[in-house]
């Protein structure tokens, strides 16, 4: 049905038919669902559906149970080619975020949720494993970066859009919600249409793939998926709960994001490749204890609303540098496991994405500085970690640990 070409003879092709080119696409298409539906969300449940701390906490409990179950894209891709299956998936989430104001109700919000949670969690596995299977390892810190700068750059025209828009045209969240997703759903339909089928040079292993020799791959990915949960659910949570920030100041705040990660995505990985991915999640992880404990100390020590901003930006640019775990493992996979390897290894990011929001929610009730301060233990944790990671990591060295758990 659909063209099929190699790797190899895609250089053939046109610059804007070729697998970068794809990629590119595709990242730029996902964000103007995703963002929108994250940037309205904590507004969207307040206002509408009467949400409290514990709501929001089981709403995002319910938002990563796709994520925890992956794995089940290695099984899929027995059937459905991985490009197919992921462009299939940013459809569906594009298509779930346009009707999401059509659902006012806890039920509803938790219903709609979960089909959206799908196809982001299942585009996002194979998009992961496209990269490093499709990008070369000398490339990939630079083209990551620029990559994601694309995926800003997307969002910051939709956040713009809203800002303009949102009180002068008096927008309701069904129209914006309609908008943003359906043009979503339109680019994975072209994409789908418009590409070839591209040929990976090595075959994907189409099974369940855990290996002793990447232990320290999904540590990081274990500890970066439960604190990525706390800044996700919690962080915009607070700028509207306890600054009663409205809608178009919240996209406010995530467009300076978006422009700091437009620019400085690329230079990023620059660094990257100049100085290695240990270096960069040092400081990345060093960098996110303080920012958890300052956000802590917003709630115990009554600081204001400016130095929130400034540690949401401070935050957002802190994640960006995760890169350096996507390079860390594409420079000790065996090639045939990139794919199984994503879609665990998702799954170990979504384990206590799982069980954290809920609970966390229940003790955001009683404590939101606590909340926080439990996020500075696990980046403390990563820290410590990522100090394993050598300068120059390979198969067969993959930690400094020449032991036993270097070996698979």
């Amino acid at each position: 049905m659909f063209e099929k070409i190699t790797l190899a003879d895609s250089a053939q092709l046109p610059v804007w038919r070729r697998p970068i080119a794809l990629l590119f696409v595709i990242a730029f298409a996902m964000p103007i669902a995703f963002s929108t539906w994250l940037a309205l969300l904590n507004n969207f449940v307040i206002e509408v559906a009467d949400f409290d701390g514990g709501d929001i906490g089981l709403l995002h409990t319910v938002r990563e149970i796709p994520g925890f179950l992956s794995f089940a894209v290695i099984f899929l891709i027995l059937l459905i080619r991985e490009q197919v299956l992921g462009l299939l998936s940013l459809f569906l989430l594009g298509v779930a975020s346009a009707v999401t104001a059509w659902y006012p109700t806890l039920g509803g919000i938790l219903m709609i949720t979960l089909l959206s949670s799908i196809g982001f969690h299942y585009y996002e596995t194979v998009n992961q494993s496209l990269q490093l299977q499709w990008i070369d390892k000398k490339k990939a810190p630079k083209t990551l970066g620029w990559i994601m700068a694309a995926a800003s750059a997307a969002t910051i025209l939709v956040y713009v859009l809203i800002i303009m828009t949102w009180e002068t045209l008096g927008l309701s969240y069904n129209q914006v919600f309609l908008a943003t997703g359906g043009i979503t759903a339109i680019i994975a339909v072209f994409a789908l249409l418009y590409f070839p089928q591209f040929e990976s040079p090595t075959a994907q292993t189409k099974k369940i793939v855990l290996k002793k020799r990447y232990w320290l791959y999904y540590l990081l990915q274990f500890l970066a998926g439960a604190r990525r949960q706390i800044f996700v659910v919690f962080a915009g949570f607070m700028m509207v709960e306890r600054f009663g920030f409205d809608v178009h100041e919240l996209t406010g705040l995530y467009l300076i994001n978006l422009v700091a990660n437009m620019v400085c995505a690329p230079l990023i990985g620059g660094l990257i490749s100049k100085f290695g991915e240990r270096r960069a999640l040092l400081i990345e992880y060093f960098g996110l204890v303080a920012v958890f404990l300052a956000y802590g100390g917003i709630y115990f020590f009554g600081w204001g609303v400016m130095l929130a901003m400034a540690l949401y930006v401070i935050d957002h640019l802190l994640f960006s540098m995760a890169l350096a775990l996507k390079t860390y493992f594409q420079k000790i996979a065996d090639p045939e496991d990139i794919a199984p390897t994503a879609a665990v290894a998702f799954t170990i990011n979504h384990i206590a994405a799982v069980f954290l929001p809920i609970l966390l929610g229940l003790l955001w009730l009683k404590s939101p500085g606590a909340v926080f301060a439990f996020a500075a233990l696990m980046a403390s944790g990563s820290f410590a970690l990522a100090l394993l990671i050598p300068r120059h990591p390979e198969k067969g060295r993959e930690t400094k640990l020449q032991g036993r758990f270097a070996h698979s």
